[in-house]
């Protein structure tokens, strides 16, 4: 049985050092599994491919930053809702979906990606 708790807690210490702290390779040396499978088409499959993407990232948008929404978890998948905020450019709406093996390390990643709108046919927000 996937420890739900551990799996949470893995998958937002993995985001939050890869893109807050901008240090991906910390991350996936840390958190990820020996095969890491990426499914975002701007980011190389691969350890490697991660690393390389955030690192870019942190050169272009020092001082972006995500804020977990919602961590939730089911078996071994982690799903954040996330609010990502690139500085200079849109902020983004975020759900990343993560799958961690039976030892608790991530080793896949999906995501579906809006811009923050501006406005709103409903008062309701994203979050």
């Amino acid at each position: 049985m996937p420890d739900l708790q551990r799996n949470k807690e893995t998958v937002t210490a993995f985001y939050d050092l890869a893109f807050n702290q901008a240090r991906p390779r910390e991350a996936i040396e840390r958190y990820a599994g020996d095969v890491y499978i990426q499914h975002n088409p701007h980011v190389e499959d691969g350890r490697a491919g991660f690393i390389a993407y955030f690192e870019d990232m942190a050169r272009r948008y020092p001082g972006k930053r995500v804020t977990f929404k919602r961590v939730l978890a089911d078996g071994d998948f982690v799903v954040l809702h996330c609010h990502q905020e690139w500085p200079g450019e849109d902020d983004w709406i975020g759900i990343d979906i993560f799958r961690l093996d039976d030892a608790g390390k991530v080793v896949e990643h999906w995501d579906v990606l809006q811009v923050a709108p501006q406005n709103s046919s409903n008062l309701n927000g994203m979050f």
